[in-house]
């Protein structure tokens, strides 16, 4: 079999479906990012989301029998909206990060992946395929690096000359022995716009990320946000672009390539307000499409608290009240008694008393003893000449 044909065949292919770039590497250990993972780990850096194993996520004959090589592909998503809704006073809105808009990027790059399966084993019925995106083990920068997509930057996106860090990436492990192509050469230099854009310091140095102060990661967590962390988010919803948008390799690029990857602006950038009402079955219809629902409505609706209280936004008080009051999950209620602090007014810090009269939680008494200090260290600031 001429293998350098087939190349050639399954990348003219890849433009066909919808494949903006591919690129392919050897299936030989990652050891230097072997290196990197094991230093995150003792640092405490990992988010824990990850593959725990760290052998699986750098060695991909753990996960198929004889791989010859692997083929990454890359999607360009859009960088802005084509229509813009406006968040104002009474009427505030979140956001969902850029790589949330439209249908989850999983769903639509194992389309991409299954389709490019079915024409390499049309090609080749013995072939081996094994693709992943994602969730997968192995770590699909450290792939789409070594293929040749695009370098590392130093916001850990791989970063591609054509289309900016604004990509998804997905990868396919197969038994074929394709030549690699050469890696790209890294272009930050000097450059630091990213590390000095992050809103808390997550991005340690260039190319090393503690993940637990990253707002991508916060944003996703399901406990209450550590309190230094609150304000940095402001009002968003899942993830965050800060390093994205300060990448001068990302300017003026805005690629609306893929119908799928349309963004509702009503859907990820939605009033806050009714976010905190939803139903099960309701944040499954309005936002069950995203890659940002993956953990439930619970995130969402405490980011939209943050986010009220970011606004200070004191339409909302009534609302926050009901979920002080009403809502049975400890963090709702916890977060909504801060918020109250952080607004402020007779009413918030009479529902408050009240609240602590009643509450047996803990964590929530903790947090409206937060919200009442808050009150009072205003009250004083304003009262200081």
């Amino acid at each position: 079999m001429n293998y350098d044909q087939l190349k050639k065949e399954i990348i003219a292919y890849s433009k066909t479906i919808g494949i903006d770039k591919i690129g392919f590497t050897t299936a030989s250990t990652f050891d230097e990012l072997k290196n990197r993972l094991l230093r995150q780990q003792e640092l405490g850096y990992q988010s824990g989301f990850e593959e725990p194993d760290i052998e699986k996520r750098v060695n991909p004959a753990l996960l198929m029998n004889q791989p010859r090589s692997i083929i990454s592909i890359a999607l360009a998503y859009p960088a802005k909206m084509g229509e813009r809704v406006v968040s104002k006073k009474g009427e505030r809105r979140g956001l969902f990060c850029r790589a949330s808009w439209g249908l989850d990027y999983h769903v639509i790059l194992r389309e991409r992946l299954q389709k490019l399966e079915d024409f390499i084993k049309e090609k080749m019925p013995d072939a081996n395929c094994k693709a992943m995106v994602d969730t997968g083990e192995l770590v699909d920068r450290a792939v789409a690096e070594r293929a040749g997509i695009g370098w590392s930057g130093k916001n850990c996106s791989i970063i591609t000359p054509e289309f900016g860090s604004y990509v998804y990436l997905g990868e396919m492990i197969t038994n074929l022995p394709f030549a690699p192509d050469k890696p790209m050469e890294d272009r930050c230099g000097d450059c630091n716009k990213c590390i000095e854009a992050c809103p808390t310091g997550a991005l340690v140095r260039g190319g090393q990320i503690n993940a637990q102060r990253c707002i991508a990661f916060l944003t996703q967590t399901k406990e209450f946000i550590p309190d230094e962390f609150r304000e940095k988010i402001g009002n968003r919803l899942y993830g965050c672009d800060s390093c994205q948008t300060a990448c001068p390799e990302n300017k003026g690029k805005n690629y609306h390539f893929h119908e799928e990857m349309k963004a509702d602006p009503e859907v990820v950038k939605p009033l806050l307000k009714p976010l905190l009402y939803l139903s099960n079955r309701s944040f499954k219809e309005n936002f069950g499409r995203l890659s940002g629902s993956w953990r439930g409505k619970k995130p969402i609706q405490r980011n939209a608290i943050i986010a009220l209280a970011h606004f200070k936004d004191e339409t909302a008080v009534k609302d926050l009240v009901s979920v002080l009051k009403e809502d049975a999950r400890p963090v709702m209620r916890g977060t909504a008694a801060w918020a109250l602090g952080k607004i402020g007014g007779d009413k918030a810090e009479q529902e408050l008393l009240e609240a602590m009269a009643k509450e047996t939680d803990s964590a929530v008494l903790l947090e409206i003893e937060k919200g009442l200090r808050i009150m009072i260290n205003n009250k004083k600031t304003k009262a200081d000449p």
